[in-house]
């Protein structure tokens, strides 16, 4: 400590405060530029993940989605073998259709 922060004691507080608040005004900045370019960031990020992982095509997941009722129609005929064995022909006839 200085004579000078002992004879003005107010001065010495100030300059703690304006510390303190030198970090918050920058992070209350980053956070209002943040706000306002949300949709500019977004889509960039959007951006940067089809780069990474394209999306499929309309065939590839129409597929995919065939494939998951297949696996369920066999699914639920495996369930119902011992209980139904005609209702589990049922569904496997209707698996093999697709």
């Amino acid at each position: 400590m200085s004579v000078l922060s002992l004879a003005f004691p107010a001065e010495a507080i100030a300059a703690n405060a304006l510390a303190v608040a030198r970090p918050l005004l920058g992070l209350g900045v980053l956070a209002a530029l943040m706000v306002v370019f949300k949709p500019l960031l977004v889509g960039l990020l959007r951006a940067a993940l089809l780069v990474v992982k394209p999306r499929k095509s309309l065939e590839e997941r129409s597929q995919r989605s065939m494939l998951q009722s297949v696996l369920m129609l066999n699914r639920m005929a495996r369930e119902f073998d011992g209980v139904q064995p005609s209702l589990a022909n049922e569904l496997r006839a209707i698996a093999s259709r697709h």
